[in-house]
């Protein structure tokens, strides 16, 4: 019975609900938000990203492969090493482009008119003379044994004397070689001076060179010759007898007509 009861109001109900009918202007007032569900579960992994640029600090890149890259200051030099060996000598190289012509020289002077060979050749003057004696030469003028140069003949080995013929500008040179202490002097009457060198040996086991020279302006009829001195030889020196050698050499640079 009291299910009977039971489907007869839900009969009325459905009855009720189907006379109701909402006309097309009715509105129904706004629902009230629901409540807010459980937090979902976390998401899959996401695909890797590309690599970002250098780090980057207040004094420059920190990253290490990027400060391997860069250029640092360049440092002080280092100590200067050993000279290497000598290389290979080279190839001669090309010969190169001829130089511009030089200026033009001096005008020359007259000289009078020309010479005939035997004239020019009046106009050298040489010599080369040896004293080879074994004595002490005494300290006076030298004289000299043997002639290796005399042209014309301008020496005369009978006085050690060289006498000028040709006016002009002559030079004059010695050697000497002996195991003694030497001193010679190369004399020109047209010179207040003497030109003296000295060679001191104290050892007297080896050869000594003593050597001078001169460059003299001469006139006609002046002339030169070579002498030994005095000055700190000792007996022993003087006394030697030992070889002893003396050259004594001149010739004339170039004339000068008076």
């Amino acid at each position: 019975m009291a299910g009977f009861i039971g489907l007869v109001v839900l009969v009325g109900v459905a009855g009720f609900l189907s006379a109701v009918r909402c006309n097309p202007g009715c509105k129904g007032t706004d629902g009230h938000p629901g409540e807010a569900g459980s937090p979902g579960r976390d998401g899959l992994s996401g695909m890797k990203g590309e690599k970002g640029a250098p780090a980057v600090s207040v004094d420059g890149p920190g990253d290490q492969p990027v400060l391997l890259r860069l250029k640092g200051d360049r440092g002080s030099p280092g100590v200067v090493g050993p000279m290497g060996p000598k290389g290979f000598r080279g190839h001669v190289g090309a010969s190169g482009l001829p130089g511009e012509p030089g200026p033009l020289g001096q005008h020359g002077r007259n000289i009078g008119a020309g010479q005939s060979v035997s004239q020019q050749e009046a106009q050298f003057s040489s010599f080369s003379v040896i004293r080879n004696d074994s004595t002490y030469p005494p300290f006076k003028k030298i004289s000299f044994q043997s002639v290796v140069v005399n042209n014309p003949g301008d020496f005369n080995m009978t006085g050690g004397t060289f006498v000028c013929r040709i006016p002009g500008v002559y030079y004059f040179t010695f050697h000497s070689v002996a195991k003694v202490s030497m001193c010679l002097s190369l004399v020109a009457d047209s010179a207040d001076d003497k030109l003296t060198f000295c060679d001191y040996n104290s050892n007297r086991i080896y050869e000594h060179m003593l050597s001078g020279g001169a460059v003299l302006k001469l006139a006609a009829n002046n002339k030169v010759w070579l002498e030994s001195f005095q000055d700190e030889q000792s007996a022993s020196d003087t006394q030697d007898i030992r070889d002893k050698y003396i050259i004594f050499n001149g010739f004339l640079l170039f004339s000068n007509p008076e």
